[in-house]
């Protein structure tokens, strides 16, 4: 069958988006714009290098149009007509949702893969996927095989090892017919819910092109050993192919549910994007920094983080520490204890590339803060109580009580504007989301010293940030085999996150600033003259901590007092 002939996107008519319609007389940036790395240019003057935020905020229905400066809809990322080829990666599935932000002239010729980790067949979300929709799945038994309502849509199912795993991974990867890919990791579920009025983010590559080097007789070389790579340094584009491919092909350990896409990913050049794949993939791990191997989760972190330099300045008396702000939206059982917590996941995001903190003496760790929201801003959020559904952690048993008392004095508020809680010092920064209840999952390292607090106005400075579908568990990031990391992990569920820091996006002499309202950074935000990094930071900041008697948002618990809509929260 001929390729159908390309078309200019149709301008004017939104992007399938209620009310995340942007400038109708230009073409939304995630299609022009590549975010990492940057386009670099020579300047005859000395005017200072400022780089947008690499990450980018999902669009918010019910918000103004200036609270969406910068951010992206599921229309902007899928509405090409040139899109050959989705594979979609994600924990829930709407079909019809998904096929709707296509091209409406093209999206019946788009050929549309759906990987989930619904293995057991009377999962009501393997039937919704199956029957609902009809369509054809390629494991499916002969009554399931009915006339297909999107006979272009492929259903596969992930490897699913661990009992109690899930498939979490969000991610694109499109394939488009003038020879050219791309790959989108982000923390959206791909139901309506999650890109409505839910805060979510996304890291989109630049545009990729067919590798000069390419062949066909390259592409159909045997496959290295799944997690193996050319240890190419980490941060560059050659590394995160190789990592990427690793994860595809960790799909095929039962049966072929990523080799085409493996063969074809193969033959593109990745030389252009600037970040570290952190990932994780269900079953046992070796944890040692051998280069030439793909690690997943926490060893992952702890690995890409022994290569970035965290720039702490001479530590003063009455100073802060680095600040290391863990925001999710889910948070599992840990323990009675915070062993787990303190010596495993802190203790893999507090490496750092040896020789590079400044300061004399010995080194503090960072603190830590995680970021969840109350039940009071569940209550005032804009879909009120109904966006607690997709927030989760517990308080209920004796065990979940006892990791309340540890988490308390780290928790702090996503709103920050509660009457309770106890605001740190620093000038307020709105990141214009909180009436947008969070979904989003960001890790993000501030620098110590005198606070990291650089600019004229008391601005902070920022050593890296993750954006990831990874939220606070022992399923998402693997559980050690000992207490000092040696020996195996073991991780349930399949995760994809992106690292990045200035130095990588930028070059030496980097400097990144969270950014607020926007993605691009003022030359003012830090003291200096070398380039700038925004980072799109979805909070507001000075962090709120929580109160003496504050508890988190409990999904799994009954909720008296109405919402802004008048409405209560029973237990499901």
């Amino acid at each position: 069958m001929a390729e159908p002939p390309a078309k200019r996107r149709r301008l004017g008519d939104g992007d399938g988006e209620p009310g995340a319609r942007g400038d109708p007389a230009r073409v939304p940036k995630s299609l022009s714009r590549a975010v990492s790395p940057p386009t670099r240019r020579r300047k005859e003057t000395a005017e200072r290098v400022l780089i947008p935020s690499p990450f980018r905020l999902t669009t918010i229905r019910d918000l103004p149009q200036e609270s969406n400066t910068d951010a992206v809809s599921l229309g902007d990322l899928l509405g090409d007509p040139l899109i050959a080829e989705c594979w979609e990666f994600n924990y829930l599935h709407d079909v019809d949702f998904l096929m709707s932000h296509f091209d409406e002239d093209t999206r019946s010729l788009t050929k549309v893969h759906i990987v989930h980790g619904f293995w057991k067949r009377e999962d009501p979300n393997r039937l919704f996927l199956e029957r609902y929709h009809q369509i054809k799945a390629p494991y499916a038994d002969d009554q399931q095989q009915q006339a297909a309502q999107y006979s272009n849509v492929k259903l596969h199912t992930a490897f699913m090892p661990e009992m109690f795993g899930t498939h979490h991974s969000k991610m694109l990867i499109l394939i488009r017919h003038d020879d050219t890919a791309q790959v989108i990791i982000h923390t959206a579920n791909m139901i309506a819910k999650d890109w409505t009025n839910m805060t979510n983010g996304a890291w989109i590559s630049p545009i990729l092109a067919r590798s000069a080097s390419a062949s066909v007789s390259a592409a159909r070389d045997s496959a290295p050993k799944i997690g193996a790579t050319d240890a190419a340094a980490i941060g560059s584009g050659e590394r995160f192919k190789a990592d990427l491919l690793s994860y595809l092909r960790a799909y095929n350990a039962k049966r072929d549910v990523c080799g085409p896409l493996v063969e074809e990913l193969r033959r593109y050049d990745f030389s252009a994007v600037r970040g570290a794949l952190v990932a994780s993939v269900p079953g046992k791990h070796d944890v040692d920094d051998e280069p030439q191997v793909t690690r997943w989760g926490w060893a992952a972190a702890r690995r890409a983080l022994r290569t970035v330099p965290c720039h702490r300045r001479q530590q003063a008396a009455g100073k802060r520490n680095a600040e290391i702000v863990a925001q999710v939206s889910s948070i599992a059982t840990l323990g009675a204890s915070d062993a787990w917590l303190r010596r495993t996941l802190f203790e893999a995001l507090s490496a750092t590339a040896a020789g590079t903190e400044k300061g004399t003496g010995e080194k503090p760790k960072p603190d830590f803060r995680v970021v969840f929201p109350t039940a009071d801003e569940i209550r005032r959020s804009l879909d009120g109580y109904s966006s607690g559904g997709s927030i989760h952690t517990k308080v209920q048993s004796a065990q979940q009580k006892k990791q309340l008392q540890y988490l308390r004095p780290i928790f702090c508020h996503w709103a920050n504007d509660c009457d309770k809680g106890v605001l740190q010092d620093g000038p307020a920064r709105d990141g214009g989301r909180k009436r947008a209840a969070p979904h989003i999952k960001t890790y993000i390292r501030y620098c110590g010293g005198d606070g990291g607090r650089d600019g004229k106005d008391g601005t902070t400075g920022i050593d890296w940030a993750l954006l990831t579908s990874a939220n606070i568990s022992k399923q998402a990031w693997g559980e050690a085999a000992t207490n000092n990391g040696s020996g195996q992990i073991r991780i349930a569920s399949w995760e994809i996150g992106l690292l990045v820091w200035p130095e990588l996006l930028a070059g030496c002499g980097a400097r990144m600033v969270g950014t607020f309202g926007r993605d691009l950074p003022g030359r003012d935000d830090l003291d200096g003259d070398g380039p700038l990094v925004g980072l799109r930071v979805p909070y507001n900041l000075p962090l709120q901590r929580y109160g003496d008697d504050e508890v988190p948002w409990v999904a799994t618990a009954s909720h008296s007092k109405p919402d802004w809509k008048g409405q209560t929260w029973e237990d499901p």
